[in-house]
């Protein structure tokens, strides 16, 4: 079974984004659950729903990275409650994962946030950034930063077998680096 380089942008709709060890997309799709609404989140049946989907997603060989809680969320239950949900699911699949912070996924494209930037700003910066080092594009903003996961994913891979990294800019290799380093403690 071939390697798959998973990034895992965790939320109501979570992003989801697999790659080949030449960093080709293998899949790329954005995980929602149907159902009622709850204020304020998700209700438990979609919770379950959005784990099974991805827990459906994942396959045995899988190097998977998945963005951490973000600093100061707003609404933190249902940020854990689902992180702590899709972690669970990588976990049954028996597979590890490394956590990357929202700021390293940011940076890894050189996207930064200025004070007093709204969501849709930081949003449309990091699918400007994408596009433009890596040629891809999705409709959903959290296929796109799943992407920047899976590409850091295989850029792991990459560097824990003393491999050329696939991209050689020098913040990527920063950020790669600084996982490793955060992984080691």
């Amino acid at each position: 079974m071939a390697i798959r380089f998973v990034g895992i942008d965790p939320g109501t709709n979570s992003g989801f984004v697999a790659l080949d060890l030449q960093g080709n997309v293998l899949a790329a799709q954005e995980l929602k659950p149907t159902g009622k609404t709850v204020k304020g989140g998700l209700s438990t049946p979609q919770l379950v729903e959005l784990e099974n989907q991805l827990y459906q997603h994942l396959k045995g060989n899988d190097r998977v990275c998945i963005e951490a809680v973000p600093f100061g969320t707003m609404s933190q239950v249902t940020t854990g409650m689902i992180h702590g949900g899709l972690r669970s699911m990588i976990h049954r699949k028996k597979l590890d994962f490394d956590l990357v912070n929202p700021m390293w996924t940011k940076k890894f494209v050189d996207v930064k946030v200025e004070k007093g930037q709204t969501d849709k700003q930081k949003k449309d910066a990091m699918r400007e950034a994408v596009l433009e080092k890596f040629g891809f594009s999705h409709k959903s903003h959290n296929v796109v930063d799943a992407y920047v996961i899976a590409r850091i994913s295989l850029n792991l891979h990459l560097m824990r077998q003393y491999e050329p990294l696939i991209d050689q800019h020098r913040i990527q290799q920063e950020v790669v680096s600084d996982i490793m380093h955060k992984a080691a403690e």
